[in-house]
Order: C-alpha cells, then sequence, then structure tokens
C-alpha cells in the first residue's frame, strides 16, 4: 500500500511537454540548478587560482570526480529506492547549504584550499547521487511519447545553462570577489527546491511498468514495481526465501539492488549495446572538443577568440538539435537515426584537424554540435523508452559513469598522444573510435530499430 505525498499528475495532460506547467516546473528547477553549478564552478576556479599555485588549482577543480565516478552506482540504487524526486530534491537543498556555508566562511576569512577542496569534494559526493535521479525523474512527470521532448528540452536548459552561467560567475567575482560569486550560485541553486516541491508525479501505466524493458528484458524476479505516486521503488524479495515479518515481504539489500539493475541491462537487447555505443562515442568525442582544441587552436595560432568561436559552433549546433527535438517532440527510426548521427559526428570530429582556418573549423564545430547533440538527445530518449522505470535510476548511473567517469580518462591521453603524433592522426584515432559506436548501433538489430514511443 503507498501514501500519496502529493497528488499525482495525470497519466496524459493532453498538451505537448513544452506546453504543460508541470514540466515546465521541473525545467526551470533544473535550468536555476545548472546555472548556480556554472557559476559556482568560476567561483571555485577563481578562489583555488588566488589561493595556490596552478597544480593546486587543478587537483581542486578535478577532485569532485573521483567520488562521483566511485559513488554513481550506488547513486543509482539510492534514486530508485527512494524515488527520484525526493533525492534531487535533498541533493540541491544540500548544496545549497554547503554553496552558502562557504560563501559565508569567505566573507568572514581568506579561503583556504582545504575548503575548497572539500566542497568539491561534497559536490561529487552529491552529484552522484543526483545525476542518475535527473535521469529517472522525467519519466515520472510526463507521458512516455513526451520523453523525446523533454530530452531536447533538457538540452536547451544545459546550453542556456552554460551561455548565461559563466558570465553571471565572472560578474559576481568581479563585483564581490568568490564568496559573492558562491553566494549567487547557492541563492540560484535554492530556487530550484520549492520548484521541484510544487512537481507533480504521474502514475504509471502498467504498460510503462512491465512493457517499457521491452524484449530481453530478464524475468520477474518477484520484485514489486515501483509506486510512482510516491516516488518510492517498493520491492519484495518473495524470491529470497527469507520469511516475511507480519505477512510484508522483506526489502532486498541495496547490494542485490545494484547487481539486479546491472544484470537488467546486461540482459536488455536495446539498453546494453545503447550503453555501448554512447561509451564509445563519449570516449572517441570528449578528448578532442576538449584538450585537442585547445592544443589545435594553439598550433594553428587561432588564439583563444578563435578557440571561443569554434566552441561558439559547437553550441550553437548542439543548440539546434534540441531545439529540433523540442519542437518536433518525436523523429521516426530513432535507433538508425542516432547510429548515423554518432558516424556524421565522427567523420566531423576528423575532419576538424585538417581545416584551413577558423571559418572552416567553426562549420565543422557546427556539424559535430549539431549530430552530437542529436545523437545524444536520441540516445537519451531511447534510455527513457526502453527502460523499465524502477530500474531507471541505476540505467542513469552507468550512463553517467561511461560519460563523466571513463570519458574524461581520454583528456590527458589526447594531450599525451598529440605531443607525441600530432593533432592531424590522434583526431582520426578519436574519430574511429567515436564511429565504432555508431557501426554497434547499426549491427545491433534491435538497437537498429528502436523506436520512440508515438
Amino acid at each position: 500500500m503507498t501514501t500519496n505525498v502529493i497528488p499525482p499528475a495525470p497519466a496524459t495532460t493532453g498538451r505537448p511537454a513544452h506546453r504543460d506547467g508541470n514540466v515546465l516546473r521541473w525545467l526551470g528547477a533544473y535550468a536555476s540548478s545548472m546555472i548556480g553549478d556554472n557559476v559556482c564552478y568560476i567561483a571555485l576556479s577563481w578562489a583555488a587560482v588566488q589561493s595556490g599555485t596552478p597544480t593546486q588549482a587543478g587537483l581542486v577543480m578535478t577532485v569532485s570526480a573521483v567520488p562521483r565516478a566511485l559513488l554513481m552506482l550506488g547513486g543509482g540504487v539510492v534514486a530508485d529506492r527512494f524515488g527520484p524526486r525526493k533525492v534531487v530534491i535533498g541533493s540541491d537543498t544540500v548544496r545549497c547549504a554547503a554553496v552558502l556555508a562557504l560563501a559565508a566562511l569567505l566573507f568572514a576569512t581568506s579561503p583556504s584550499l582545504w575548503l575548497l577542496a572539500l566542497l568539491a569534494v561534497v559536490f561529487g559526493t552529491v552529484d552522484a547521487v543526483f545525476m542518475p535521479a535527473v535521469g529517472a525523474l522525467p519519466a515520472r512527470i510526463t507521458s512516455r511519447e513526451q520523453l523525446a521532448r523533454v530530452q531536447g528540452m533538457r538540452g536547451l536548459a544545459i546550453r542556456f545553462a552554460n551561455v548565461v552561467g559563466a558570465p553571471l560567475g565572472g560578474l559576481g567575482v568581479a563585483l564581490g570577489g568568490a564568496a559573492a560569486a558562491f553566494g549567487l550560485a547557492g541563492m540560484l541553486i535554492a530556487v530550484s527546491v520549492p520548484l521541484l516541491i510544487s512537481v507533480r508525479m504521474r502514475e504509471l501505466p502498467t504498460d510503462d511498468v512491465n512493457g517499457a524493458g521491452g524484449a530481453g528484458a530478464p524475468a520477474d524476479t518477484g520484485h514489486a514495481r515501483v509506486a510512482a505516486d510516491t516516488g518510492h521503488a517498493r520491492v519484495a524479495a518473495a524470491d529470497d526465501g527469507a520469511p516475511a515479518a507480519q505477512g510484508q515481504p522483506a526489502r532486498p539489500t541495496a547490494w542485490r539492488d545494484l547487481r539486479e539493475g546491472l544484470r537488467y541491462i546486461r540482459r536488455h537487447r536495446v539498453l546494453a549495446p545503447l550503453i555501448a555505443a554512447i561509451a564509445l562515442g563519449d570516449l572517441g568525442f570528449v578528448g578532442p572538443l576538449n584538450v585537442g582544441l585547445t592544443l589545435l587552436a594553439d598550433q594553428r595560432g587561432w588564439g583563444a577568440s578563435g578557440m571561443g568561436c569554434v566552441l561558439a559552433g559547437f553550441g550553437a549546433g548542439a543548440g539546434t538539435a534540441a531545439l529540433l527535438l523540442t519542437v518536433r517532440g518525436r523523429l521516426p527510426h530513432a535507433g538508425h537515426l542516432a547510429a548515423v548521427a554518432i558516424l556524421a559526428g565522427s567523420v566531423a570530429i576528423g575532419a576538424l584537424a585538417f581545416v584551413p582556418n577558423v571559418a572552416a573549423a567553426i562549420g565543422v564545430a557546427l556539424l559535430i554540435g549539431l549530430f552530437a547533440g542529436l545523437s545524444g538527445a536520441l540516445c537519451g530518449a531511447l534510455l527513457q523508452t526502453q527502460a523499465d522505470p524502477a530500474y531507471l535510476g541505476r540505467v542513469s548511473a552507468v550512463s553517467g559513469i561511461v560519460s563523466l567517469g571513463l570519458a574524461p580518462l581520454s583528456m590527458p591521453l589526447t594531450a599525451a598522444a598529440i605531443g607525441w603524433w600530432g593533432t592531424g592522426p590522434v583526431f582520426v584515432t578519436s574519430a574511429a573510435v567515436c564511429g565504432l559506436g555508431g557501426v554497434l548501433a547499426l549491427c545491433v538489430r534491435d538497437l537498429r530499430r528502436a523506436e520512440l514511443p508515438r
């Protein structure tokens, strides 16, 4: 038996997601939180540079990646067990309190590296549960046929946060130092909390709960599915053989939930190859478009302004892809289209190292952003619609580890490889790795034929 914390949203509102007030409240909360994150990043980097050596500042900026990578699988279990809405609200509350506490300390005293490193660790730890919960939440606030549109809206929110957050962070630092910037970041994150509290959860229909897994989903394990109105994954270990206390089924352990989630992904004929394709795409994409682009701009004499223009071209392309999915809501042949977009994006990545001037580089970066944004949004929508909602937190966690844990490891390798062999061979090799993701998606029939719901 479940207890409604808030009135559940209707199964379908009859309106597209971009006109649904419930979805827009979630989007506003997400955008505000992401802008706060960007402002916090600027404040943290500035304070770290002012407080220590460049090496120490670099360590402060990267220390958050460790708890995020180590704990994200557990964060997926937390999101599924306690509900993504509660986890996101709790995560934003903790992040807001940590940032405002640091702002207050910096107003009273000069920044110290250990305080900044502590904030980075807190953010990384909270992100480990926040990110899987964010991935699991859209399925609870809109119908399955609107999830692709929601992915497009989420992409637009990320682009908006990137464009707005950095100038706001710089303005905060200029006007009041790092303390003022941290205070601004905390207030922006705080805005998300009441908005998230007002978001209503919808009840998941039977076909969403039991049919979303599609072909390849494992046989029933005896676990009850998610109680969507409260966001609690109320599961029963009826097949454990353990006696039930007072007629109530025993709750499985978190470790068992984790193993079951990994087994679910491994046996799923769409999710398993889809996550592998995402991994290959990210491994081939992250290095060239981050450290590789910086080294390429330096070698070609484009300067910081030229590199900024190339990045702007990439952002414009990615934003266009997100806008397309927001407006259309659904693109046919999603699996096939995602594979083609990955392949086309990989060709553009390889071509970037051979363009003759900045203008051509901007055009190629626009294509990279367009194809990467399209494939990323389609892959995200397929993850949302193919996964059983009871497993969405764990599915999002595995996908997040690939994108945020494994892919960044390619950056120092890319820099070292460019020093040894030059930009051309490294960009082409990275493009080949990225292209393998598209080849995999085309070769796996169930993924190639995967469709978004109508």
